[in-house]
């Protein structure tokens, strides 16, 4: 998981929480707003967990929301090993940051955003069609949720554990 951040056509600031399983490439969700706290990213990962499960591992960068107490505390509620790269090295991310590039130049910056209603309007509607629609080189050329469906009929053991590993 990771943070950006765009603003508004008034120029006010928005960010979004960017969150991508790195086996399936599915991106369960862009949770966006003016401003994303640890206890808001909490809220999304519990809401992640009714429909997608408890993943085994998050990586992610030193920010604040990601290190906090809130994050920390749901962590170790659900048994979640937090992995944080070191600073300065995106790399160690490589999967979000991928796809941080891909969401920056086909989302964020081919649109203006009137207010957060709108960018989250359009921000779903790109999000959907990234796991719908566009097929990865990665898998095959599959999409994300042909890939992820495609895994989980071959392999019914895994179920949910597959994905947000």
């Amino acid at each position: 998981m990771d943070i950006l951040q765009d603003c508004f056509s008034s120029g006010r600031k928005f960010r979004t929480l960017t969150i991508v399983d790195d086996f399936t490439r599915e991106c369960p969700a862009i949770e966006a707003d003016t401003s994303i706290p640890g206890a808001r990213v909490v809220r999304v990962m519990d809401r992640l967990a009714q429909t997608w499960g408890i993943p085994r591992t998050i990586i992610s960068d030193n920010g604040g929301e990601f290190i906090g107490r809130a994050m920390d505390a749901w962590a170790n509620r659900h048994g979640v090993k937090l992995h944080f790269i070191d600073p300065g090295k995106p790399t160690q991310n490589a999967y979000i940051e991928s796809f941080n590039g891909k969401f920056r130049d086909e989302c964020l910056d081919q649109n203006w955003f009137t207010d957060l209603i709108d960018a989250r309007a359009k921000i779903e509607s790109w999000r959907v069609e990234y796991n719908t629609i566009r097929p990865h080189s990665s898998l095959a050329y599959a999409t994300p949720e042909e890939f992820a469906e495609r895994f989980k009929t071959e392999n019914p053991e895994a179920g949910l554990s597959l994905r947000l590993v």
